[in-house]
């Protein structure tokens, strides 16, 4: 039996070409709708047992820029799609010294681009976000906060260029697949600051942030298209994480149950290491764990810090699967080639998006003065 703080080793071995690891990037493979705020997951204290682990992969390392701007992915690389279903893919950046804000208001380090048939969460650990869009949207935002889209039948967006000068800039960018009656559905949006997505005390050594879906008493902002939860855990054996007027739970002893519905979950530990559930391995960073999700009456999730009393941050993610075809090509993702051809042809022809606003939204000069009345 290997000791609590040894480090849980990889059970697969992660190819290093990134064709096999099915590695992907935001920008594609390298190769009025029904939303969700919240999903029925509760907190409980039932004798339900917990979840299995099927394995542990290692991240991988992708180029979405296709220069030299690098970012660490939990999946596809680590788990493939299939497995990963509905979700499409989770990068992560974590950039120490930023060289401050745009001066062009105009300009975005991520510049603009397209998406159509899925959402996407842009979620900011440290630093500010900044957002731009076809649908007129100009939005800066502290962190921890995110903002997302259910790209539906299409949104042009960009991204970045609001972090002070030197400070440490770090998030994920999470996409998550649309089913087929959904793709073309209208393009929504939301920002969601700090205040409005607060942590939750889980016991003296764990607080938790509910992005989407529901637990312990919170449901997430992030508007999804179909049911999901993620949640981000912050664990240390010394409480030192833990905020001062994060909210008190009435059982400080909860255990995270995942809906019986949701037949995927993972875990991607992206900083420290952490124990999950009666295994004796610690998972260590960079590495994504991958639950049974399969069986009705194991669904309880139990994490907590190792004995070592260091740190360990995790994001969970849990949905249902979809099991339908991916045509996944650049920063589109569809059911059929057809339909992705489709795509393409509009983006050529200049009849993507079908839904925007009827100025220059690239530059923000051109927004009528109404228009910012209103907001």
């Amino acid at each position: 039996m290997l000791h609590r703080t040894q480090r849980f080793i990889a059970l697969v071995t992660v190819a290093t070409n990134p064709a096999s690891l099915g590695a992907s990037s935001r920008f594609g493979p390298l190769a009025a709708s029904k939303h969700y705020s919240s999903t029925n997951t509760t907190t409980t204290t039932t004798t339900t047992a917990t979840m299995d682990i099927l394995r542990v992969a290692k991240e991988g390392t992708t180029h979405p820029f296709g220069d030299s701007r690098s970012v660490q992915q939990a999946f596809p690389a680590a788990i493939p799609v299939e497995e990963a279903d509905p979700f499409l893919m989770c990068d992560t950046w974590d950039m120490m010294e930023t060289v401050g804000p745009s001066e062009d208001p105009d300009h975005f380090p991520v510049g603009w681009h397209p998406h159509r048939g899925f959402d996407i969460c842009t979620y900011v650990k440290h630093g500010v976000g900044r957002h731009g869009d076809s649908l007129g949207n100009r939005e800066t935002f502290e962190s921890p906060g995110m903002q997302w889209m259910a790209t539906g039948s299409g949104v042009v967006h960009a991204e970045g260029g609001a972090t002070p000068k030197g400070q440490r800039n770090q998030g994920f960018q999470i996409w998550i697949n649309s089913p087929a009656e959904s793709k073309m559905d209208n393009p929504r949006y939301g920002t969601v600051p700090p205040q409005d997505m607060p942590a939750v005390k889980v016991d003296e050594t764990m607080q938790a942030r509910v992005l989407a879906g529901e637990a312990f008493g919170v449901k997430g902002k992030f508007e999804t298209t179909v049911p999901i939860l993620m949640v981000d855990f912050e664990l240390d054996a010394t409480a030192a994480t833990c905020d001062e007027d994060a909210a008190q739970p009435n059982d400080k002893k909860s255990a995270l149950t995942i809906p019986t519905e949701m037949d995927t979950a993972m875990l991607y530990v992206y900083e420290g290491e952490i124990n999950v559930n009666i295994h004796a391995e610690a998972v260590a960073a960079g590495h994504v764990v991958l639950l049974d999700a399969s069986e009705s009456l194991s669904r309880e999730l139990r994490l907590s810090p190792t004995t070592t009393g260091g740190t360990g941050k995790v994001l969970l993610f849990a949905g249902q699967k979809l099991k339908e075809p991916i045509v996944w090509k650049g920063p589109i993702v569809m059911n059929t080639e057809a339909e992705m051809d489709q795509t393409y042809q509009e983006l050529r022809s200049g009849g993507f998006p079908w839904v925007q606003v009827d100025w220059d939204y690239r530059r923000i000069a051109t927004k009528p003065k109404e228009d910012e009345e209103k907001k």
